[in-house]
């Protein structure tokens, strides 16, 4: 499957509110950050923005998660569109599934403040979940 910008199906990743998403979980559905509210839309990366927008968005902020979701599961209402410096961003535009969610993963900040998203990306899947 390919999606807009040309590329085969790919994660798509999600830094959120530790609470927002446990509460998103009861309900089955995340309907997004305030940001996302505001936006219209719920905002996405690729692996390769994800370290911009932890520094750009979420340096300093604790008990935060990273969850990836596989981008062809979200069909039309996902759309790539330009955002920071013209690059595509994953945008969905419709709450999220959280079923969805390939994997979820705490996300710690490292010494500088910022995310540690190498750190999140490289932990090993827990068994059973």
């Amino acid at each position: 499957m390919t999606d807009n910008t040309g590329s085969t199906a790919r994660l798509i990743y999600k830094i959120a509110d530790r609470q927002m998403w446990e509460d998103a979980t009861r309900t089955g559905s995340y309907a997004g950050s305030s940001d996302d509210l505001r936006d219209g839309f719920i905002h996405f990366s690729t692996r390769e923005q994800l370290g911009e927008t932890a520094r750009k968005h979420f340096a300093g902020r604790t008990d935060l998660l990273l969850i990836a979701v596989p981008a062809p599961s979200l069909g039309n209402a996902l759309k790539w569109e330009p955002s920071r410096g013209g690059a595509l961003f994953p945008h969905l535009y419709a709450e999220l599934p959280t079923a969805d969610a390939l994997w979820v993963r705490e996300l710690r900040l490292g010494q500088d403040g910022i995310p540690d998203i190498d750190a999140a990306l490289a932990e090993r899947p827990k068994a059973g979940g």
